[in-house]
């Protein structure tokens, strides 16, 4: 028997960082997978986690933990996903290293993903944009701060990640006229900034506290700021805007949805599916093409581009043989 500890420590810090050189946005999802999964192992086999061994991690239990996930956790089936994809890098490393675990490594790698709805993207609407983007109060250093966060959250497009991890050195040279992110994957890209934006920034610079934190945006403590941090002040404003835009208060405002803003806004200013991508920093149009199946006006245009076919009315006539309606009783019974 194999122990686990060593071997998952191994992976989690050495593999990931070293080897790979992952960012750590992804260690920390792989780590959390994995604290799930070593104590609901634990509770099942009655053991310490530090006791598990990479053989207790079996396919059944693998499967059973997955179906924890969704059915008691409540994650979606993206988040069960995610989590069998930690899983199968793990057990791809394992084959390499521990021959004995070849088998169970292989047959593990072998667990389908599920299918997931591919749904509609939310956004909004330039009126509601500027509501939240108007909500943060200007008189104080929180709402300073808050505005050039959300400003440039939309304006650019950008993740959350990517906005919270900006340092104060990815304004070249203190230029508000660009921003320089690391996106995904590593890939990086420059951004010019409207001259709204500039002036968000500018006065927060002016009014953030001088500490050793090199990022460019921080909470209350001087400490950077958080997701929670800034989808918590996401929230409060777009409460406040809900007051100016009732429309406001029928949608799931998240960070995210700036983004999916940026890039709808973006899509109709330009009708260029490939300057969505350039400016979101996507590695394929593959991800773009979400925009274009929740863009009305793409529709519009290609009904306006047919005329209706001229189909004359019928009159339905039911099937005479017996297998034949069989099988359409069948059909509609089903």
């Amino acid at each position: 028997m194999t122990a686990l500890a060593p071997h998952l420590s191994a992976f989690l810090r050495d593999h990931l960082r070293r080897e790979r050189n992952v960012s750590h946005h992804t260690v920390a999802a792989y780590a959390t997978c994995f604290a799930l999964l070593v104590r609901f192992a634990a509770d099942r086999l009655k053991h310490r986690p530090s006791d598990l061994t990479i053989e207790e991690l079996d396919l059944d239990l693998i499967s059973a933990f997955l179906v924890h996930t969704e059915a008691e956790r409540g994650n979606s089936a993206r988040t069960r996903n995610g989590r069998l994809a930690a899983i199968r890098a793990f057990f791809r490393y394992v084959e390499y290293r521990v021959p004995a675990c070849l088998d169970l490594a292989l047959r593990v790698r072998s667990l389908p993903s599920k299918r997931t709805d591919i749904t509609l993207i939310d956004y909004l609407t330039r009126d509601e944009i500027v509501a939240v983007l108007d909500a943060p109060d200007p008189r104080s250093r929180l709402g300073i701060r808050d505005r050039a966060m959300l400003h440039l959250a939309y304006a650019g497009g950008l993740r959350a990640a990517e906005l919270l991890s900006l340092q104060l050195q990815d304004l070249p040279e203190r230029s508000l006229a660009t921003v320089h992110i690391m996106g995904k994957g590593r890939r990086e890209r420059i951004l010019p900034l409207w001259r709204e934006t500039q002036a968000a920034l500018r006065s927060w610079l002016a009014a953030r506290p001088t500490c050793q934190s090199t990022e460019i945006f921080l909470n209350s403590n001087g400490q950077p700021m958080t997701r929670d941090g800034f989808a918590f002040r996401l929230a409060k404003h777009v409460a406040t805007a809900a007051l100016r835009q009732p429309s406001l208060l029928t949608k799931r405002v998240t960070p995210h949805v700036l983004r999916h803003s940026c890039a709808m806004h973006t899509l109709a200013a330009t009708g260029d599916i490939r300057k969505v991508a350039l400016w979101l920093g996507h590695a394929s149009l593959q991800s773009t093409e979400a925009y274009l199946r929740a863009d009305p006006e793409e529709k519009l245009q290609i009904l306006a581009a047919h005329c209706s076919p001229g189909i004359k009315a019928g009159r339905f006539k039911p099937p005479t043989d017996p297998l034949v309606a069989m099988l359409d009783d069948a059909r509609k019974r089903a």
